[in-house]
């Protein structure tokens, strides 16, 4: 299940200060944009924020929960998302705090396939 028109509205309005926030139904759920950049993630009325080596410590609430996940051929795949404490949603500072630190991930994400797919045109064009 994807996320609730209100619960939609709710955290686009919670993290708009960091910018324009979008949702986008994907899969099954609804990814959570800033400016083009996919920082988290709506399934089932749950927030899930994107997380990576660099900021994994910020998270450290969240490990207690299992990630984003899905099933695919009879096993579970864990996605780089784990689950907001339902505590933040009273707690918009601390929401955006983590907010920040998941849309660092993200940025770094785009830019390893931004610099991923150049290195690809670039071998392409030397052959």
């Amino acid at each position: 299940m994807t996320a609730s028109a209100s619960f939609a509205a709710f955290v686009c309005e919670q993290l708009a200060p960091l910018g324009r926030i979008t949702l986008r139904r994907m899969f099954g759920k609804h990814g959570v944009f800033c400016d083009g950049v996919m920082l988290g993630m709506v399934r089932d009325n749950t927030l899930y924020f994107r997380v990576d080596e660099q900021n994994r410590a910020v998270f450290h609430e969240a490990a207690a929960f299992p990630p984003l996940n899905y099933e695919k051929k009879g096993e579970l795949i864990d996605l780089a998302f784990w689950r907001a404490p339902e505590r933040l949603l009273d707690e918009p500072d601390e929401l955006i705090a983590w907010a920040r630190a998941a849309l660092g991930a993200a940025r770094r994400v785009a830019m390893k396939r931004v610099g991923t797919a150049a290195t690809k045109t670039a071998r392409k064009a030397a052959r």
